[in-house]
C-alpha cells in the first residue's frame, strides 16, 4: 500500500470511529439505551408508562390542599423541577391518586440537603403525612431510618452504598403492588416490606407516626414532593399503573 492510500484509509477509519462515538448506543429494538430526560421511549409507552413531569411545566401538580401550584419556592429550570433553597412554597402533590404502580425519578440535592418523595398521601388526614422515600446527601454516614431510600422513620434500607453525593444525579424506583413495596436506588433494591406486616406496624409504633390512623397499611393516595427548604431537583418522573395482586 502506497503512502497516499494509507492516508486515505486512516482518514476514513478516524471518520468512522468519530461517527460511531457520536451516535447513542442502541438497544436490539433500535431505541437508544437510555431515553432523553423527561421523555418516554416507544417501549415505555406501550408498557403503560406516563410522565408526571414533562420538563417544561408544572402541569399535573398542585399544592397540598390547594388546587393551584405554589407561587414561589418551586420552578422549572433546565428540564428540572427545582425546589428553591430557603423559599417556602409548600409540598406539592400529583393531581391524580394511585393505588398499585411503579414510579421512577431522577434527582440531585445540594450538599448536605434533605428531601423526599412521599406516597399514600390523602388530604383527609389534614396534614401531608405519608410513607416517605427519604432522599439525603448522606454518603458515608451510618445506615438508619433516616438514610437515603429508607421508609423514613420506620424502616432503614438494607444498603445505601449506591447513593451518589450531593450535586450528582441519582435514580430512584419504587414499586407498590398489593401489600408489597420496594425501594430501589441506582438499580439496586435496597428495601422491601409488606404493608400491615408485624415488622411495619412495630416500626410505626416506635415512630412519630404511631398515632396516625391507618399508617403502615395500604391506601389510595397522591404522590408528594417535599419542601424541606433545601435545594432539590427532580426530573424524568414517570409512573405506570400495575394490576393489583
Amino acid at each position: 500500500m502506497n503512502k497516499r492510500n494509507r492516508i486515505i484509509t486512516t482518514t476514513a477509519l478516524l471518520a468512522a470511529l468519530s461517527a460511531f462515538n457520536l451516535c447513542p448506543l442502541r438497544s436490539p429494538a433500535g431505541e437508544p439505551s437510555a431515553p432523553e430526560p423527561n421523555q418516554l421511549t416507544e417501549t415505555e409507552k406501550k408498557a403503560g408508562w406516563k410522565l408526571l413531569f414533562d420538563g417544561k411545566s408544572t402541569h399535573g401538580w398542585r399544592s397540598f390542599k390547594r388546587q393551584t401550584f405554589p407561587a414561589q419556592g418551586w420552578q422549572v429550570e433546565g428540564g428540572w423541577l427545582k425546589k428553591v433553597a430557603g423559599i417556602r412554597g409548600g409540598d406539592i402533590i400529583t393531581v391524580d391518586e394511585f393505588t398499585d404502580y411503579e414510579l421512577q425519578w431522577e434527582w440531585r440535592l445540594a450538599p448536605k440537603a434533605n428531601s423526599g418523595v412521599k406516597y399514600f398521601i390523602t388530604e383527609e388526614r389534614g396534614s401531608a403525612v405519608g410513607h416517605e422515600y427519604q432522599m439525603m446527601d448522606d454518603l458515608g454516614r451510618p445506615i438508619g431510618k433516616g438514610s437515603t431510600a429508607s421508609f423514613y422513620a420506620v424502616l432503614p434500607p438494607h444498603d445505601k452504598k449506591a447513593v451518589k453525593p450531593g450535586g450528582e444525579i441519582n435514580h430512584s424506583r419504587m414499586i407498590v403492588q398489593g401489600k408489597h413495596v420496594e425501594h430501589w436506588l441506582n438499580a439496586e433494591k435496597v428495601l422491601e416490606y409488606e404493608l400491615g406486616s408485624e415488622e411495619v406496624l412495630a416500626g410505626v409504633a416506635k415512630s412519630k407516626f404511631k398515632d396516625v390512623k391507618g399508617f403502615g397499611t395500604k391506601i389510595k393516595g397522591h404522590i408528594l414532593l417535599t419542601d424541606h427548604r433545601d435545594e432539590a431537583w427532580f426530573r424524568s418522573v414517570k409512573i405506570r399503573e400495575l394490576p393489583a395482586k
